[in-house]
């Protein structure tokens, strides 16, 4: 529920403020914490047989496990002439095959475009997508049409925050004007239009890639020539959109509203050497390579200095130019460091492909600064050092403590990974774990490395926030100038090792979260999951002849799966809500959460007087049993439970002992309910890092469950027993904790202090263990 400002009192205003576009004509919107975010969806009519267009339920599922499974094509021959019967009443899309010209050296040469398109349709492919996706009722509640501005109350005022696509200010500025190519649509919630179901993304063309020829390798001529083919080939997938997005079309959406739709290209997310492609700009070498700004090509590592800011009308003046007199306009061009070619976003209102590129962290950091750069320099710093050393990381990053979503290792020195989300996880347990090897003494310039990885982990943290305030964007900006100092320190005889585009690129990251939302909403971390399918059909289900061709006939059976499933679980979700059945929200077969907790993996059930037998030699259990018993006798009446009388606990008592458990708390980064999923089993100056002391086995003490807040990840100091490192950058919500923890102490901040929790200080270590 929602209430105007004037209803809630001025000593507690609302929590969150919405404040939408002046020509949707909504008024600004007051919400409480718990109000936020929550959206109730109309209902929607039965489906009796979801699964149509199939006979059955039972047909359904087997088309579904064929087309998992990849059968060969005999296997699948009768399932095919099924799918040619019942397509018409069906389809999402399916895919055409076109041919464009590009000329090269006087001859025109021809490439195919795979694209997508409606049944019964104008072959319009991206445009038909968005329509497929408008008159879906499982996805026609969460489409947003009004750019809107949120806040959230600190306290004393309301602060901005930015999250989704619509709450950055290039919707909104926009409003006021009225390889596999992957589409997204940002009108559904990031959960969606990132997730793997339908709604997510969706292959919509396959784009001929030009074969690389050693006898034209680094012509200027031959480089344009690719370009050219990309962009035309483009075009294709775009010519609807550019007719539309200038006249707009009146469409009656799944809620019977008619609406003016416009399309824009918002978003443009690739790696560093596609959005080259993309914007038309000549790459590393050129004189700025920059994809948003006019840094001069040796200035890429100092990110302390602002250059101006590319724009659409810079490439169109040189263009002009270039066609009115060559020599002139080239000269501007490579200035500019742009390709004497014309842009097809150009085509498309309010896409500018200069506002519409985004930096894309899992390429730039993971995938490039984090992997080619830091680990490479790691590597060398320890081979320097000698074999000891390098093993006795390898020891200690084996012995890492694992953590749900945190790859493990057994080595990472003489391997290399393609996967960019495994080399993330390298460069955090590398560098806890060169804290005792890469010393002052006896690594200088290893040291000084860590000092950067420790800036470079920080700012990867910030920048994954899926809640991004002004006060979080300041801090990113200003820990780039710190990175940028430490980069300075370690190449104080040259800075060219470092002087590369992608140690750049996330100097404009804050630009494009103000522009665009949080920067999950252009991550190519979703992207990367779609190869597999796709590299499975190839192998499974292609003679190799025709690939593409092959390939997208499968990634299109794939989508009428996704598409039949979804209105399958919307019907049953339906039919579960009606019939006031919560059954399936219940985790881990049918378990419940007590409250915030939920225990798991149950041992046999033990007496007391075992117990203590079996732990005589283990300090930790002195006086258990009279222990547990204080424990209960105070803690039960605090939790609602009175007791009439002093329990007494026997030896024959028997102790259930559980070695899982689930604790929900709110993230602090988007203020939703998450999980932390915690398992037993049986000297660092200047990088401010958080370390907590364990008290002695003899001060053990029992603790409620339901005080648990969350777990935390705790790397063990291989030089001082009993105290360990707070694995602070494990997830975006402990980093937030731990950087309250750290503000709110009491003691002053210096930039060589370290955080010490020491075991006497009880009522310290217990607000700790709470705030974890």
């Amino acid at each position: 529920m929602t209430a105007p400002a004037a209803s809630h009192s001025t000593n507690h205003p609302p929590d969150f403020k919405t404040e939408f576009h002046p020509r949707s004509k909504r008024p600004t919107l007051y919400q409480s914490f718990e109000d936020f975010g929550q959206q109730i969806p109309e209902d929607m009519a039965p489906v009796s047989e979801p699964w149509r267009p199939f006979a059955s339920e039972g047909d359904y599922i087997f088309a579904m496990i064929a087309v998992e499974a990849g059968l060969t094509s005999t296997q699948v021959d009768s399932l095919l002439t099924l799918f040619h019967r019942i397509k018409q009443g069906m389809t999402s899309s399916q895919f055409l095959k076109f041919e464009i010209t590009a000329p090269y050296k006087g001859e025109g040469v021809m490439f195919q475009v795979h694209a997508c398109w409606r049944i019964f349709s104008l072959h319009h492919p991206l445009w038909d997508w968005a329509l497929d996706l408008l008159q879906n009722p499982s996805l026609a509640p969460h489409f947003v049409w009004d750019a809107q501005w949120l806040f959230k109350h600190d306290g004393e005022k309301y602060e901005r925050f930015y999250t989704e696509p619509w709450t950055g200010d290039r919707w909104w500025d926009i409003q006021v004007h009225s390889y596999p190519v992957v589409a997204r649509c940002a009108n559904l919630p990031v959960h969606i239009h990132n997730g793997e179901q339908y709604g997510g993304g969706c292959i919509v063309g396959w784009l001929p890639i030009v074969p690389e020829l050693m006898q034209e390798e680094r012509k200027t001529g031959y480089a344009n020539f690719k370009r050219t083919v990309w962009h035309e080939a483009f075009f294709k997938l775009l010519k609807k959109v550019t007719e539309l997005s200038k006249v707009g079309y009146l469409y009656e959406c799944y809620d019977k509203v008619l609406r003016w739709l416009f399309p824009i290209i918002l978003i443009l997310s690739a790696d560093y050497e596609e959005l080259c492609v993309m914007t038309l700009i000549r790459g590393t070498k050129c004189k700025c390579p920059c994809l948003f700004c006019l840094v001069p090509s040796d200035r890429l590592w100092d990110l302390s200095k602002t250059y101006e800011m590319r724009t659409s009308e810079q490439h169109k003046e040189a263009l002009a130019a270039y066609m009115d007199k060559k020599s002139v306009g080239e000269q501007k061009l490579k200035f500019l460091g742009l390709c004497p070619l014309k842009n097809i976003f150009w085509s498309v209102e309010h896409s500018e492909p200069e506002q519409a590129a985004s930096f894309e962290p899992l390429h730039s950091l993971h995938g490039g600064m984090g992997s080619k750069h830091m680990h490479e320099e790691l590597k060398i710093a320890l081979s320097e050092l000698g074999r000891d050393f390098e093993t006795k990381l390898e020891e200690q990053v084996s012995a890492f403590p694992r953590w749900q979503g945190l790859a493990h290792f057994d080595t990472v020195i003489h391997i290399t990974f393609s996967d960019r989300n495994k080399m993330r996880d390298v460069t955090r347990q590398c560098f806890y774990t060169a804290l005792n090897i890469l010393m002052t003494e006896g690594s200088p310039a290893g040291y000084q490395l860590l000092r950067m990885m420790r800036s470079y982990l920080q700012l990867d943290s910030l920048i994954g926030l899926d809640v991004q305030t002004k006060k979080t964007i300041s801090m990113i900006e200003n820990e780039l100038i710190v990175f940028r100092d430490e980069l300075k320190v370690s190449t104080s005889s040259s800075c060219e090792y470092w002087n590369f585009p992608k140690a750049h690129l996330w100097k404009h990251v804050t630009r494009d979260i103000q522009s665009k939302g949080a920067i999950r909403n252009y991550s190519a971390r979703p992207n990367e999951k779609m190869h597999g399918p796709l590299k499975d059909a190839y192998q499974d289900c292609s003679n190799g002849k025709d690939v593409a061709g092959q390939i997208l006939h499968v990634d299109h059976h794939r989508l009428v799966i996704k598409l039949i499933q979804v209105c399958i679980d919307a019907e049953n979700e339906r039919t579960n809500l009606a019939a006031g059945d919560d059954a399936g929200n219940n985790e881990d077969n049918g378990g419940k959460f007590e409250e915030n907790t939920k225990l798991g993996t149950p041992q046999q059930p033990t007496s007391l007087s075992d117990i203590e037998t079996a732990h005589k030699d283990d300090r930790a259990f002195d006086g258990f049993h009279q222990k547990l018993e204080t424990f209960l006798n105070t803690c039960l009446p605090t939790y609602g439970y009175p007791l009439n009388e002093w329990i007494q606990l026997q030896g024959t008592h028997m102790v259930h002992e559980y070695r899982y458990l689930k604790v929900k708390h709110v993230s602090m980064v988007d203020w939703e309910i998450t999980t932390s999923h915690l398992r037993c089993s049986p000297n660092f100056h200047d990088f401010n890092l958080i370390r907590v002391k364990a008290v002695s086995h003899a001060s053990s003490i029992f603790i409620p469950v339901k005080s648990i807040i969350r777990g935390a990840l705790l790397y063990p100091d291989p030089n001082r027993d009993g105290e360990f490192l707070v694995v602070e950058h494990i997830d975006s919500d402990m980093f937030l904790r731990m950087k309250e923890w750290t503000r709110t102490r009491h003691r002053a901040s210096k930039s060589n202090e370290i955080w010490v929790l020491e075991g006497q200080h009880l009522n310290e270590c217990d607000q700790f263990r709470h705030t974890l």
